[in-house]
């Protein structure tokens, strides 16, 4: 197969902090690949902070990453079958043995979700270029007109007998509601100000955004180690929140916190406290350690006071069956983890009534495409979460020239109604 793979730095306007690490750039896996009689394009941020917290630089974990896209690049198989039977293989057994390979050559430690990151822009390229090839848009090709199986044979489940991908799927609107990231350093109002911020034409402050953009969800980064901080903060950002009418916050806790009274505690006293704040709250993301089977946490009594939301635990709908079992109630999902695996779990997830959301890797350029048809399709809380326009606004803006309101945000929505093309429209 035909694999032209670029990796495209990017600096970031504003630092954003990903748990205990801040970043201020990032690099982009762009592939271009030939598959099915067509050219698919996939494009992956490859976002080192949140898929491989390490006492390694940063500059080291991120040369890995690099190295492990140029060696899927050359080792990556050509797919035959449909795109969903080709990613059931390759993450169940190539990806593990390549995985385990280069690992072992390289004498490394890289965890399997960063390996995931690596390996979905190939994913999302063979998608695409199947669209493309059969001359549709590949969310209809997800039915039993096109695939080799029904979603028994993907789960070993027979539950799933005659069921397909699109028969989880819902109307596709013309828009979306947008969510906003709070970063853990970021400046709330106007009071905040230094006078060493950017002076690009974007805004720096929350309340800037909101003004500008409309937002009305705001999704709040928060340490997970410093209850009082965290508390604190959301009651910064809550009482902003109020005072620009939106209507929808989140809580993500990075994965840092290991006792669920941790979060328990917060929202109780956010609700005898500010009752109208804790009102806002629709869901509560990740609080507890990615790697699910090692940290088997019942979280039944977060999970009761508001919707919890697996994420970085979230690396397959086998991880998501774990998560159920102990309490877990919603699944964020992301197609740097595969448009495969993204929809496998969208599906195990919905049989089974768990809610959905669809999160954000800072998605420029081609990369929202995939992003934003996962959300629309699948059908989640409340829209999707697009904050590249916030780190690095540049990057996409020839492709909004095509795409006209996908990676502005105005009046609280993206804009989706022009990806109609094969593929993923790209």
């Amino acid at each position: 197969m035909d694999i032209k793979l670029d990796l495209l730095p990017v600096k970031m306007r504003l630092p954003l902090k990903f748990g205990a690490e801040t970043i201020d750039s990032i690099q982009i896996a762009h592939v271009e690949l030939s598959a099915y009689g067509a050219k698919g394009i996939g494009e992956t941020p490859l976002s080192v902070a949140w898929s491989w917290p390490s006492a390694r630089s940063f500059g080291e974990r991120e040369k890995i990453m690099c190295d492990f896209c140029r060696f899927l690049a050359e080792n990556y198989p050509t797919p035959e079958a449909h795109p969903m039977t080709e990613g059931k293989i390759f993450l169940e057994k190539v990806l593990p043995e390549l995985h385990a390979r280069f690992n072992d050559e390289r004498k490394t430690d890289m965890p399997h979700l960063a390996a995931l990151i690596c390996a979905s822009a190939f994913d999302i390229a063979i998608h695409d270029a199947y669209g493309k090839a059969k001359k549709l848009p590949v969310y209809k090709t997800y039915n039993k007109d096109f695939m080799d199986h029904d979603l028994a044979w993907f789960y070993d489940d027979p539950a799933f007998a005659g069921k397909y991908p699109e028969d989880y799927f819902v109307s596709v609107p013309d828009t979306l509601p947008v969510w906003h990231l709070v970063g853990g350093k970021d400046l709330l109002t106007e009071a905040e100000l230094t006078g060493n911020e950017p002076d690009d034409g974007y805004p720096v402050t929350l309340t800037g955004w909101i003004k500008r953009d409309g937002l009305t969800c705001l999704k709040i980064k928060l340490t997970g180690k410093d209850a009082l901080w965290d508390y604190e903060r959301m009651v910064s950002v809550g009482k902003i929140a109020l005072e620009y009418g939106c209507d929808a916050l989140s809580p993500d806790f990075n994965c840092q916190v290991t006792d669920p009274d941790y979060v328990n505690d917060i929202l109780d006293k956010l609700k005898a406290n500010e009752p109208e704040i804790f009102d806002l709250v629709i869901y509560v993301e990740q609080p507890f350690p990615y790697d699910l089977e090692a940290n088997r946490i019942d979280v039944h009594s977060c999970s009761a006071r508001k919707p919890l939301f697996m994420d970085e635990s979230a690396h397959d709908w086998k991880f998501v069956k774990l998560g159920f079992e102990l309490g877990w109630n919603g699944v964020a999902l992301k197609v740097c983890k595969t448009q495969t695996g993204a929809l496998l779990s969208a599906c195990w997830a919905k049989e089974h009534n768990m809610l959905l959301m669809v999160q954000d890797l800072t998605n420029p350029t081609y990369a929202v495409m995939p992003h934003v048809l996962l959300a629309a399709h699948v059908g989640t809380i409340r829209g999707v979460e697009c904050n590249a326009p916030q780190f690095y606004p540049q990057a996409s803006l020839e492709m909004e020239k095509i795409h006209p309101g996908l990676y502005e945000r105005r009046n609280g929505v993206v804009v989706i109604k022009s990806l109609t093309g094969n593929g993923f429209s790209c």
